[in-house]
């Protein structure tokens, strides 16, 4: 197997999480990281051969296969531009840009460069996830009537609390919406196998004024991204659903959740039990199925990597979901489909369809 080379850049919370499922993925090897503020120093900690400050001077040393994409949403276009026009493969963390104009962007570079295109919606890899995906195109809930659900944090609750996320010209017009309820709607849209064609939302900004700073030099921001979301979404099926996305809800670190309605059952999902699934009937005993290769539908198995009992989660979804990345890098056409950066475009569109319908107070269409 003829290795690869992968670069990291952007060493925040997710960078560090990319560096270490890349070294979990078979024949490929880690050989920079790209950080603005001390990136030699972090790669010799992490035995990382190459530390740059500069994606462009790294991508003409090292000549990587593929780039990981961990930085502000500001930058997502201007760093995957120069890597596809430079024959570089490029994973891009979610949201996939700031808006649906710089996205098309990026998708037509990919599509005129022929090269590997994805985005980090790991969550498609969790066996549970893959496993109702497969259950619900064989028709095991019946016709899908709906699904609703939401993405529950509480990392930002506190006045002082601030991340570069909170003002829209580094994030885009969207926060708590793009950057964990992408998560959710990408999720809902996998799993029942239809896209959002109409969306409705509210927006709450429920603290407008951040403090940075220490004690006697506090600064105060005024915020222009919400804190919390709540949408309606039609798809292109029939289904309806709904969701509320927050990161001011208190005691929630990183809770996804999803209950899917059929005309034969029932099924729902929760990160904090992140192997099984929960399915209701209403003429025979609710049933419950835990993660096993021995009990996983057939097309399922490539992504269970333990034995049953031995739970799979965060670092072990990023790992399956860039297994199958690198794979179609050789050629491999992966047994899960990731998502691509058609997948990335359609969900700002998505998102600017939202932020629309939240300024407006209506639905709003995806036509």
């Amino acid at each position: 197997m003829k290795r690869l080379k992968a670069a990291v850049i952007g060493f925040g919370f997710i960078g560090a999480a990319h560096v270490d499922a890349i070294r979990r993925v078979p024949g490929v090897e880690l050989v920079a990281l790209v950080d603005i503020m001390d990136a030699q120093k972090k790669a010799e900690a992490l035995d990382i051969p190459n530390g740059f400050s500069d994606y462009q001077e790294m991508i003409e040393v090292c000549r990587p296969d593929c780039i990981h994409i961990c930085t502000p949403n500001n930058t997502h276009k201007e760093i995957a531009m120069y890597a596809l026009e430079h024959g570089v493969n490029v994973i891009c963390e979610k949201p996939m840009a700031r808006n649906a104009g710089e996205a098309k962007e990026m998708l037509e570079a990919a599509r005129k460069s022929g090269l590997v295109h994805a985005v980090n919606f790991h969550n498609r890899f969790y066996p549970a996830n893959h496993q109702l995906r497969n259950m619900l195109q064989d028709g095991s809930l019946g016709k899908i009537y709906g699904i609703h659900g939401g993405y529950l944090q509480d990392c930002f609750s506190r006045r002082t609390d601030f991340n570069w996320r909170m003002l829209s010209k580094n994030g885009g017009n969207t926060r708590v919406t793009s950057d964990i309820g992408s998560h959710w709607i990408d999720l809902a849209e996998y799993v029942i196998g239809s896209r959002v064609k109409e969306v409705f939302a509210e927006f709450q900004t429920d603290l407008p004024v951040r403090q940075i700073g220490q004690s006697g030099e506090v600064q105060e921001v005024e915020v222009d991204t919400e804190d919390t979301s709540y949408i309606m979404v039609r798809f292109e099926n029939g289904a309806v659903g709904n969701a509320v996305f927050s990161q001011v809800h208190q005691g929630k670190k990183n809770q996804i959740t999803y209950q899917v309605s059929g005309s034969a059952g029932s099924v729902s999902w929760d990160s904090e039990s992140i192997g099984d699934l929960q399915f209701g009937y209403r003429s025979e005993p609710n049933r419950l199925w835990t993660k096993d290769q021995d009990l996983a539908h057939p097309n399922t198995v490539p992504v269970v990597a333990y034995p049953g009992g031995h739970v799979e989660g965060f670092p072990d979804a990023f790992k399956q979901n860039f297994t199958a990345i690198y794979g179609a890098i050789r050629g491999v056409k992966p047994s899960n489909p990731y998502a691509t950066f058609e997948d990335g475009l359609h969900q700002m569109e998505v998102l600017d369809r939202i932020y629309e319908s939240a300024k407006t107070g209506r639905w709003v269409s995806l036509d």
